[in-house]
């Protein structure tokens, strides 16, 4: 069918007849490809650390280092506004906007399991780099390295997870991405409180051991299935039988492979499946997957608080263990919800989720700003009892977002488009996510100098607004086969009228 229309709605509603089980096979593979998301995340908490520890700041930013350490009023919301410094954490991220697409070509024509591999060579190189850093340009070479490798990493990680799962299980499943994430932040934050004491070269130690989650990606990549989905698409029929056959557990797999089958030969009438995101019939699933829910991530204002907690914390008055250990147990919370996440959402839905955490979220925002307005920015330390209070407010909204925004905003894209342009789509997802990722993290501490405690009430206003668009524009998705999710919007109150449009378009057109 030229131009990627939609397969024929009926001969696609089989979901079923489709069969598994849960297999020693499947676990495997979905917790082995699921490893890329350690990258993300290792890089995600050891940066804010390093980037508050001494005896990094003495030797890239000694005007940092002498801003930290003046105990003046005006210093207390601006002592680490430093566009060089937020330059070292957002680099990673332009670079991995940048380096999708290229990811994107990988996926579609080499596979999943290519992107992982290429994604954690490229990881590697950049951690020896940093680790071995004696200067800005070598620092920024690394990050811009890791930026390639994480590009991969998200572009095809969450693909191959919605990819290999069942429909049933495909939520939980496709959280073990951040899963990893989380651990891989929790870890990282461990590191950095071991290696705070080590000087001078510590942090060194910090940004190399990000070799290790970039080796147990590699190997990880060389060992785990490619999805049946990719070996169908490259018309690798057999194989793609095979691995179908034993990730499900059963040779009773007639009905799911007819659908892959013909979800390829609509992908394979593709030739710009870029060009193909922005047609009408597509629009849904655009708006919602690769615009909406990658910018509302970032826009939640949690990422602000995981480069930069450390920062945050020291901003606040803690000191720099201190400071270390909250971001340690805002980590905790984060593995804590996204396990709360992955036991309930393909039982409770993703709206639901996305809508209990986000009151949570606004609430924890307003309180924080609230505590700031009333407490900060006086030139002395808060007292004991307001210092624990807000890591318990950081800590609930870090829980909030783990088991919402956080997980989900990478589940619900991956699981929205159809296989014919589902590649190009996770590119954009990535895009979208990585250039909100990097604008907060380089506006992020500026605007902290700037509007003070008014940055978490634009927080809150933020994750009002996007709960307004997930509860009147994204339909439910658990359990529904990832080849039939777009007959949902066939049938939502708004988007069947856009859809219904498309078809009309294209009935004229064939007339």
């Amino acid at each position: 069918m030229a131009g990627g229309g939609f397969a024929d709605a009926g001969s696609l509603k089989r979901a079923h007849l489709y069969e598994y089980k849960i297999t020693s096979y499947f676990i495997f593979s979905c917790i082995v490809g699921a490893l890329g998301g350690s990258l993300f995340g290792y890089d995600l908490g050891v940066s804010g650390g390093v980037t508050s520890m001494d005896d990094f700041l003495i030797q890239f930013f000694p005007q940092v280092y002498e801003r930290k350490h003046a105990h003046l009023q005006e210093t207390d919301y601006c002592k680490y506004d430093d566009q060089l410094l937020t330059l070292f954490t957002s680099s990673l991220y332009f670079a991995a906007l940048i380096s999708t697409f290229a990811a994107s070509s990988v996926t579609k024509n080499k596979g999943r399991k290519a992107s992982i591999v290429a994604g954690s060579i490229s990881f590697f190189i950049g951690a020896i780099l940093n680790a071995a850093a004696m200067n800005i340009t070598m620092l920024i070479v690394g990050r811009i390295l890791l930026g390639v490798g994480i590009g991969f990493g998200n572009q095809a990680v969450p693909l191959y997870l919605s990819e290999m799962a069942p429909a049933k299980v495909r939520g939980a499943v496709n959280q073990l991405f951040q899963l990893t994430t989380c651990l891989g932040i929790l870890i990282a934050n461990l590191v950095n409180y071991a290696t705070e004491r080590l000087h001078p070269w510590g942090w060194r130690l910090s940004l190399g051991l990000a070799t290790v989650p970039a080796t147990v990606m590699f190997i990880g990549g060389l060992l785990c299935p490619e999805t049946p989905n990719s070996l169908v698409e490259q018309g690798k029929m057999e194989e793609g039988r095979r691995v179908l056959e034993r990730v499900r557990g059963t040779a009773n797999v007639d009905a799911e492979f007819e659908d892959l089958v013909e979800a390829s030969k609509e992908a394979q009438a593709i030739k710009n499946p870029f060009q193909n995101l922005l047609l009408k019939k597509n629009r849904p699933q655009f708006i919602i997957g690769a615009l909406a829910i990658p910018a509302f991530q970032q826009l939640t204002g949690n990422n602000s608080i995981l480069f930069y907690a450390p920062v945050i914390f020291q901003t606040l008055g803690f000191g720099s263990e201190a400071s270390l250990y909250s971001s340690v147990i805002t980590s905790v919370a984060l593995v804590i919800a996204t396990l709360i996440s992955m036991f309930y959402v393909d039982k409770f839905g993703r709206r639901a989720f996305f809508l209990e955490a986000g009151a949570e979220m606004f609430c924890c925002m307003v309180a924080t700003a609230v505590v700031l307005a009333l407490e900060f920015g006086k030139g002395k330390e808060m007292s004991f009892g307001v210092s624990v209070f807000l890591v318990l407010v950081i800590f609930l909204f870090v829980l909030g977002f783990g088991r919402s925004w956080g997980p989900l905003g990478w589940l619900v894209p991956s699981e929205l488009f159809p296989l014919e342009i589902r590649s190009a789509a996770q590119s954009v997802v990535v895009c979208v996510n990585m250039i909100f990722t990097a604008l907060v993290a380089q506006l992020f501490l500026v605007s902290l100098c700037h509007l003070k405690y008014g940055i978490f009430l634009l927080f809150a206003a933020l994750i009002l607004i996007m709960s307004c668009f997930i509860f009147f524009l994204l339909p439910e998705t658990k359990q529904v086969p990832i080849e039939e999710i777009y007959l949902l919007f066939e049938k939502h109150w708004f988007w069947k009228k856009i859809v219904a449009d498309a078809d009309q378009d294209r009935s004229n057109g064939h007339a």
